[in-house]
């Protein structure tokens, strides 16, 4: 039930018509983030966000939040560093004013002084938040130390300083550049057939032929290896150990789902065994793969007491070699590619994930993949795949340590 189409001025249209649900998911995704700013311009992708919220030629910031409550839909938006999205979620027939408020905000907002201002007071609550919140904040942490001063590695909230020192006409500049139809991805599932959606989609935008404007993206980063430690009066140390992971188009990609899964993707997973439930040192514990366009970052977290540092660290550590230098078993692996693939077919449940899912497809791989293809590909996971993958990605002279709370680098060994 998958469908694409282009329409000439430039954004691209995916659906996938589920009749037998009774909600449409509809997403804008315009392809910037914070990937896309430099140093001045940290945070204006995620100040964007917040602004087109604040009202548009038809709508006033009111109207688009009592019209969507009226429905009894939802309304939001999220950055990240390589896109933003906003989205809804409606009855079928509200679709058609849903896409009329979620256009609009993109192409005709508001951009007023005060407006900025207020939106700026607020990034700032919200930076303060996420600087309150340590075992959020420690991931941050890890790709600013191992990006260094490359976009991937800072903040998509940026900084108090950065975020303040943005002007309307620099905010409005990076709108035009990047808030193009050309930038423009538009994805939709649920009760809606894409013949629809396309005739309700194309009458906001003219016909002329759009350009696909000219962008140079960021050098892909160099992984830097080592250790950092930020100090913090708190209760707990949050560590991260860091390696190199694999982009969005690695033929890998599925291979590392699986070695994830083992490592620490769940309450079966290696880590969460040995560190939590044999050792009882951290509540805590787990892996995640993070793939961008061009790389990628594999990572493991724990928080644990300042005295378990060292223990932790050096458990972590253990597990990192027992998966590179010996073979997983059968059960293991069948058990991994179980749970990826029952997590994977029970969020398709949701017309909300099903939108996100062809969304970050089309932004990041120009396709539609098949959900068969991605079963065929997990089964086709071997237990020497994982030991070749984990073998380059875990070696020694790449991993990296980053460290919060109340330590100093000397104290990670």
């Amino acid at each position: 039930m998958y469908q694409k189409t282009l329409l000439s001025a430039g954004p691209t249209i995916v659906s996938e018509e589920m009749p037998t649900f009774s909600s449409v998911a509809i997403g804008l995704w315009v392809d910037v983030g914070s990937k896309w700013e430099n140093a001045a311009q940290a945070g204006s992708s995620h100040l964007l966000e917040h602004l087109l919220f604040k009202g548009t030629k038809k709508y006033s910031a009111r109207e688009i939040a009592e019209t969507i409550d009226s429905i009894g839909g939802q309304l939001n938006a999220f950055t990240s560093k390589e896109y933003t999205c906003f989205y809804a979620r409606v009855l079928p027939q509200y679709f058609p004013l849903a896409m009329d408020i979620l256009l609009e905000m993109f192409l005709r907002p508001n951009f007023t002084a005060e407006d900025i201002d207020r939106e700026k007071k607020i990034i700032h609550e919200e930076i303060k938040m996420h600087e309150d919140s340590p075992d959020e904040l420690i991931h941050d942490l890890l790709a600013e130390t191992v990006w260094s001063s490359h976009p991937l590695g800072r903040c998509v909230l940026g900084t108090k300083k950065s975020v303040t020192s943005l002007t309307l006409e620099q905010i409005y500049s990076f709108f035009q550049q990047h808030y193009r139809p050309e930038n423009l991805v538009i994805s939709i599932a649920g009760n809606i057939t894409h013949q629809q959606a396309v005739k309700i989609c194309e009458a906001y935008f003219d016909s002329s032929p759009g350009t696909k404007p000219k962008r140079q993206s960021p050098k892909m980063p160099t992984f830097q290896a080592g250790s950092a430690a930020f100090f913090r009066d708190l209760e707990q140390v949050h560590l991260c150990l860091g390696a190199p992971g694999l982009s969005v188009e690695d033929e890998s990609i599925y291979i590392v789902d699986v070695a994830n899964s083992i490592l620490g993707g769940g309450l079966s997973s290696r880590l969460f065994q040995r560190i939590r439930e044999e050792k009882g040192i951290a509540y805590s514990i787990f892996s995640y793969h993070t793939a961008y366009q061009d790389n990628g970052l594999f990572a493991v977290y724990v928080g644990l007491s300042k005295e378990n540092t060292r223990i932790g660290l050096e458990l972590i550590q253990k597990e990192l070699e027992e998966i590179l230098n010996n073979f997983v078993s059968d059960e293991e692996l069948e058990r991994a590619k179980r749970q990826i693939l029952g997590n994977f077919l029970l969020g398709l449940e949701s017309t909300t994930n099903r939108m996100i899912r062809l969304g970050k497809q089309e932004l990041s791989l120009g396709r539609w993949v098949p959900l068969e293809e991605v079963q065929n590909k997990i089964n086709a996971v071997t237990g020497q795949d994982v030991l070749g993958l984990c073998s380059k990605l875990f070696a020694k002279d790449n991993l990296t340590t980053v460290a919060l709370g109340p330590l100093k680098k000397e104290d990670l060994g």
